[in-house]
């Protein structure tokens, strides 16, 4: 790759090309040379934009949070529903069965003892994710298809249970404890007025975390 008079180019090429090679080859097994070489690029070129590895998988990451934002969005205005409550149901399957979403989960499961990442997941799905998940609970409320309090707070406890709490790859649970606690996240959620848990989706969330390798 020659000298690029368009450097936002450059660095979406550079985020391509180590996504692409940390899904196939791993993370850990993935070097600054590989990214070098799949790009033609010299390193002056890529430490322009990125100082080391751990720099362009955080870049990942926050690429990986937008995806998903803008996913939420671009669903919450095309799926057609009856209620609100349905719709979300509907969004649900479709985070949980998008390839793409897995292919990234899977570079970034194996950084899951890293505080940095689970921090910064943490603050993602609180600040970004819950607060449009919310909005469409906020709805299921008005209109009567879903009956719980505090909407966006409700939606902070499903995500990060969901997306923490539930995580087998953390705790190094198998597939039966990670199964009982999704079973468990039905009940509770329920309990709380927000019953979108149902099989198909502990099914698909089962099928996920089999498809990265994490039991």
């Amino acid at each position: 790759m020659g000298r690029n008079k368009y450097p936002e180019q450059t660095l979406e090429k550079i985020l391509d090309a180590s996504t692409k090679l940390f899904i196939e080859k791993g993370y850990e097994q993935t070097s600054i040379q590989d990214i070098l070489d799949t790009l033609s690029l010299s390193k002056g070129g890529l430490y322009h934009h990125f100082k080391s590895k751990e720099e362009i998988l955080s870049a990942v990451m926050k690429r990986r949070a937008q995806y998903i934002a803008d996913m939420l969005e671009e669903l919450l205005g095309s799926i057609k529903a009856d209620n609100a409550k349905e719709k979300l149901k509907k969004i649900l399957y479709h985070l949980s069965t998008d390839a793409k979403t897995h292919m990234l989960d899977s570079v970034l499961s194996s950084q899951i003892s890293n505080p940095y990442f689970v921090v910064s997941g943490l603050q993602t799905v609180v600040n970004l994710d819950a607060r449009i998940i919310g909005t469409l609970i906020e709805e299921g409320v008005r209109e009567g298809s879903l009956q719980t309090e505090q909407p966006v707070l409700c939606a902070e406890v499903f995500l990060l249970l969901l997306n923490f709490w539930l995580n087998p790859a953390l705790f190094g649970r198998n597939y039966e404890e990670t199964e009982e606690r999704l079973n468990y996240l039905q009940s509770v959620m329920c309990s709380l007025g927000l019953d979108i848990v149902d099989k198909a989706f502990i099914d698909n969330v089962m099928s996920g975390y089999k498809q990265m390798g994490v039991f």
